[in-house]
């Protein structure tokens, strides 16, 4: 039996000093078409963001992370599986546009969200699923137990789901992420005393943006600064939440974008200083705005610019959360991610984890691939006259807006480049399984790139 004083002290513990020996809880929220520029801590002087701007500065902002891909279906497979998306079937395009809306993510993939269920954590997924439509490829069939979403992109469906049961037709695209933050703290104070990963895809600010009447002209920048602006404060109502229930210091927060600038909203939104949009292999089309809080185990006011891609979020909050079962060890194996906790626990980051990191254009092509501060392009871009003739060779630290060609001065740099990247990509071929759902027999076929035969 315990003595008094013992029984005294732990009442006198802090609830959260109790609540950090249970395993972290994650939060992992993703944007949708939101630009590198679109955050004021990430330069944005048109759209104020004080809410991201402050989980910035208590954990860590990363400037070189880059989405899973350049559009919406492949960028989410990337996330939730840890896998480059063409290993897991697909070719190009999105759900609903080029993908057939009966395919969708496998049943032999695993997803983050089963590995967390696996391990005894409450799953969930509430904002926009885009990876099938049918039961089959449902969120509820990938691990999580939770389920209020959009099946497709908010310019697709007028469809609103709870589980399997249709809750609106047509849902009111203003109120969307009103809805999908009230229903995110209600599953957060359901399962406030046990482990829960919450997955939390906003369908802002893809067009088409529609501000909320609360939020109408708070910004220049029409409805889409609008939205981002709510989008902010509503993560703020999440944070809020965490904070109330004495969840904040266990709980790590992930915020992303899944992807670049639409086209259609390159008016308002930007990816300064980098150029191209979503759809494009160019800098501005997948290096998005990504920010980790971990209070305690990441230090406070971090930037890292390391190399990081999306991929490396699925082994990197496993192995935060010390889910360390053999079967999950041979799922984390099989993805193309690393673990990148360690160098972000540390405040001077050290040498990164990654080394090298490919890239496809959003009809399936694979086009460049990023070394360090080099990139190189093997694929005729557009948007990059040089590529007509020969491989694109770029130094990112000194030309972020990817004007400068130095193939020539580098011939060795692009041989060793070339060299990896038929290596990676030969890999990934003899490692990919199809989609889900019934084989599409008139399926695009991804061209191949123009310089690696």
């Amino acid at each position: 039996m315990k003595s008094p004083l013992i029984l005294l002290m732990l009442f006198l513990l802090p609830t959260n000093s109790i609540a950090a020996k249970s395993p972290p809880n994650v939060v992992l929220i993703m944007a949708d078409d939101l630009g590198y520029n679109d955050l004021s801590c990430y330069g944005s002087v048109m759209i104020k963001t004080p809410v991201l701007d402050q989980l910035a500065s208590e954990g860590v902002r990363l400037t070189s992370f880059y989405s899973g891909c350049t559009i919406c279906t492949p960028s989410r497979i990337a996330l939730l599986t840890g896998m480059y998306p063409v290993r897991c079937g697909w070719q190009g395009g999105v759900v609903g546009y080029g993908v057939k809306a009966q395919n969708g993510l496998s049943a032999e993939t695993t997803t983050i969200a089963e590995v967390f269920k696996l391990a005894g954590y409450e799953t969930a997924l509430i904002g926009k699923w885009h990876l099938g439509d049918s039961a089959a490829h449902s969120p509820a069939a990938h691990g999580f137990n939770t389920t209020y979403f959009i099946d497709k992109s908010n310019n697709q469906t007028s469809k609103l789901w709870r589980g399997s049961e249709l809750i609106a037709d047509p849902f009111d695209n203003r109120r969307l992420t009103e809805l999908f933050t009230t229903e995110a703290i209600r599953f957060v104070e359901s399962n406030h005393d046990k482990p829960f990963f919450l997955y939390l895809p906003l369908s802002a600010p893809h067009f088409p943006a529609e501000a909320h009447p609360e939020w109408n002209g708070k910004t220049k920048l029409g409805a889409y600064g609008d939205v981002v602006e709510e989008l902010d404060a509503r993560v703020g109502e999440i944070l809020n939440t965490l904070k109330r229930l004495r969840l904040e210091d266990n709980t790590i927060v992930v915020f992303l974008s899944d992807n670049g600038v639409e086209p259609g909203q390159k008016q308002w939104a930007r990816s300064t200083p980098y150029r191209g949009l979503k759809w494009s292999t160019l800098e501005g089309g997948n290096r998005v705005p990504c920010i980790i809080r971990w209070p305690g185990t990441i230090p406070a006011r971090q930037t890292n610019s390391h190399l990081i891609g999306t991929i490396d979020l699925f082994p990197s909050l496993i192995a935060a959360c010390q889910l360390n079962s053999n079967e999950i060890k041979d799922t984390i194996t099989n993805t193309n991610g690393v673990n990148i906790m360690p160098s972000l626990r540390r405040r001077a980051a050290g040498r990164p984890i990654r080394s090298t990191l490919l890239f496809w254009h959003g009809w399936g092509t694979p086009q460049a691939i990023r070394s360090g501060n080099w990139k190189l392009y093997f694929d005729e871009i557009k948007e990059l006259p040089d590529s007509k003739e020969g491989p694109v060779l770029i130094n990112l630290e000194n030309d972020p807006a990817e004007h400068t060609n130095l193939s020539q001065q580098n011939p060795q740099k692009v041989s060793e480049l070339l060299q990896e990247a038929r290596s990676q990509l030969t890999r990934i071929q003899g490692s990919s399984i199809p989609l889900g759902g019934p084989v599409n027999i008139k399926a695009r076929v991804p061209a191949k790139p123009k310089w690696l035969p």
